[in-house]
């Protein structure tokens, strides 16, 4: 099952930094995904593109708009209600759905041929089909506690 977080306004690094640990420290999320409009290159002067994602420094290529996650089961969506109402005050919605790929499609194969093996299958999904296989999406792992 997947859930939408569809906060009302395109969130700031800061903001969006702070609301993905917070979901981090949450046991029953399996996967994260930003999604959002592409940011402009490095080279036109816009700073603070990397954030801090459960320890690890994450190089950020959109503006972050819709946070979806793939969870284990219902109980999970009233945690991240909470996490949402003190980390987004100026509101949101959340939609449960389906909004991650499970599975490799045969537009993937078309697109990325032989290389399609290479990507891990916790990677599908997660990907920007536009994107060149160099500038994928990072995997974070789940530290263990």
């Amino acid at each position: 099952m997947d859930i939408e977080i569809f906060p009302h306004r395109l969130l700031n690094l800061d903001t969006a930094e702070r609301l993905l640990n917070d979901l981090d420290a949450i046991d029953g999320i399996k996967r994260m995904l930003i999604h959002g409009p592409r940011l402009p290159p490095v080279t036109e002067g816009h700073p603070g593109r990397t954030m801090v994602v459960s320890g690890e420094e994450v190089n950020v290529q959109v503006k972050p708009g819709r946070i979806l996650l793939e969870i284990e089961s219902e109980e999970v969506i009233e945690d991240v209600k909470e996490l949402c109402e003190e980390n987004l005050p100026f509101g949101y919605n959340i939609h449960v759905g389906h909004f991650i790929r499970k599975q490799k499609t045969v537009t993937d194969t078309m697109k990325y041929g032989k290389e399609l093996d290479e990507i891990p299958d916790e990677m599908i999904g997660l990907t920007d089909q536009n994107a060149q296989l160099s500038e994928r999406a990072q995997i974070l792992r789940k530290k263990e506690k």
